[in-house]
């Protein structure tokens, strides 16, 4: 690995596809961080504290120069929904979504090691889904994909029928802001 790369502190293989869509050559080194919110912390700052923390840990581990963490969550009536922990977990959060209007906050977090700087944003994207029956529910939880998703779905997937509408980034709900990613990197010289 080159040492002025660019490390993409993520095994999303969203994220991996996204980046390389955009043209991006990187290097790719998972984190493993707790990502458990503190008592009281506000969503965003729960999602760019781990982007932070990702970066910052890959850094600490392996070659480079440019270390991109990242981390998306579900907000739903004040709940951080993380990845959902069974089949349950994830029917719950899908009900919970069926028919409103909530938030995903992907927080990402640039980490340059020559610089020592850090650069870290939340991007907000609010998702609206159609009323679901019980039945679709239960149909595309057993396809195992809500699984391993912030908030129990993957909106390019079989849960794009779910989606009315979105604000904002469609690249952010996918798991990683495209468009600010690129720029940021861009803008501090590492593209």
């Amino acid at each position: 690995m080159e040492k002025g790369r660019i490390v993409l502190a993520s095994a999303s293989p969203r994220r991996l596809e996204l980046l390389a869509s955009a043209g991006v050559e990187f290097d790719v080194f998972a984190s493993d961080i707790p990502e458990e919110p503190f008592p009281c912390e506000a969503p965003a700052d729960f999602a760019v504290r781990l982007a932070r923390d990702k970066a910052v840990a890959t850094a600490a581990r392996t070659e480079g120069r440019w270390f991109v963490g990242a981390d998306t969550i579900v907000v739903c009536a004040g709940e951080i929904m993380g990845k959902p922990v069974d089949e349950a977990d994830a029917f719950r959060m899908l009900r919970k979504l069926s028919g409103v209007t909530h938030e995903v906050i992907t927080g990402y977090a640039i980490y340059d090691r020559e610089r020592d700087g850090l650069l870290c944003k939340p991007v907000v994207t609010k998702v609206v889904f159609k009323p679901l029956r019980d039945e679709e529910i239960s149909a595309y939880v057993a396809t195992g994909c809500p699984m391993d998703k912030a908030g129990a779905y993957a909106i390019q997937g079989g849960a794009a029928y779910m989606v009315e509408r979105i604000d904002g980034s469609y690249t952010n709900v996918v798991g990683l802001p495209l468009c600010e990613v690129v720029e940021d990197l861009r803008r501090i010289g590492a593209l």
